[in-house]
């Protein structure tokens, strides 16, 4: 068994992630058990089970399974730091917000709340789409089934833990499959077709990295059923491009329209106006803004 610690930054909150962690009953890819979150990840054909908690300086993981390869540890460190947003530097946010009649009360209330990430672009970008047009709780319920289905499996001291399945397990998927789990049939084709994508190698994380936002972002939108919402939500979470906007987002308009005391809610010309003033730090904004409600 391996443990050890990872320092993190002023700005961060442990308590503000595991809220966002523990926001359904129904999350399947993680565990919460009070104060300590359990992962597990897989890496060359190796099942890796941590977890993590919090501790006065920072974050203690434990990795639990027993055979590792002399990897495992150093890739379970990028992993959370990864995935609890660790190396983004917010005080140049702060310093913007801070001079913000919108946002300096919202990160005051919630200082170190950051973008927890989905590190797996091919899992960032099905559940973007299962949650397109429904509401937050049953897109759960769609993702929970379609891993109990689909995804690899492991067992430890009595309890079930899940992977997302892979692009290769879901390419060769028959689409009236996914129907009787509640997928419409639009996005029973669109999760097939992003993951024949990945298969072809139309699509890697790889490709990505260090690519403009817009680029990056038009590279998505060739996918079917990745519209701007879709491709700046996905790469918000999995690449933490601080500029990506998710212009339509209804709770973003909900949140803008309750904190400027809005009879109705913003066109989309008027939230573009708004976050102007945001420019570069527009995904940081919107997180906030959510956080609100």
């Amino acid at each position: 068994m391996i443990k050890f610690n990872i320092k993190t930054p002023r700005e961060f909150s442990f308590d503000y992630s595991l809220a966002f962690l523990t926001r359904s009953p129904k999350e399947i890819l993680h565990l919460v058990n009070e104060r300590t979150v359990r992962k597990l990840v897989k890496v060359n054909k190796e099942f890796i089970l941590f977890t993590v908690s919090g501790n006065s300086t920072g974050l203690t993981v434990q990795i639990l399974s027993e055979t590792l390869s002399p990897s495992a540890k150093e890739y379970v460190k990028n992993y959370v730091s990864e995935w609890f947003d660790l190396d983004t530097d917010l005080v140049p946010f702060y310093a913007l917000a801070g001079k913000d009649d919108v946002l300096k009360p919202i990160v005051k209330k919630y200082h170190g709340y950051r973008i927890m990430g989905q590190p797996d672009l091919f899992e960032s970008l099905v559940w973007a789409v299962l949650g397109q047009q429904i509401n937050v709780q049953f897109a759960y319920s769609l993702k929970q089934r379609f891993v109990e289905k689909y995804g690899e499996r492991y067992e430890h001291d009595g309890h079930t833990y899940y992977l997302f399945p892979t692009p290769e397990r879901v390419a060769v998927i028959n689409p009236k499959e996914l129907i009787p789990l509640q997928f419409s049939r639009q996005k029973s084709k669109y999760t097939i077709g992003i993951a024949q994508a990945f298969v072809d190698k139309n699509v890697s994380r790889e490709m990505f990295h260090g690519r403009p936002l817009i680029e990056a972002k038009e590279e998505l939108m060739k996918l079917n059923g990745i519209g701007n919402w879709t491709a700046n939500y996905a790469l918000m979470r999995t690449f933490r491009y601080p500029d990506a906007f998710p212009l339509e987002d209804v709770a973003l308009h909900k949140a803008l329209r309750i904190q400027m005391n809005m009879r109705a809610k913003p066109s989309l010309d008027r939230v573009k106006k708004i976050f102007r003033k945001y420019k570069g730090w527009e995904a940081y904004a919107t997180l906030y803004l959510w956080r609100s409600l």
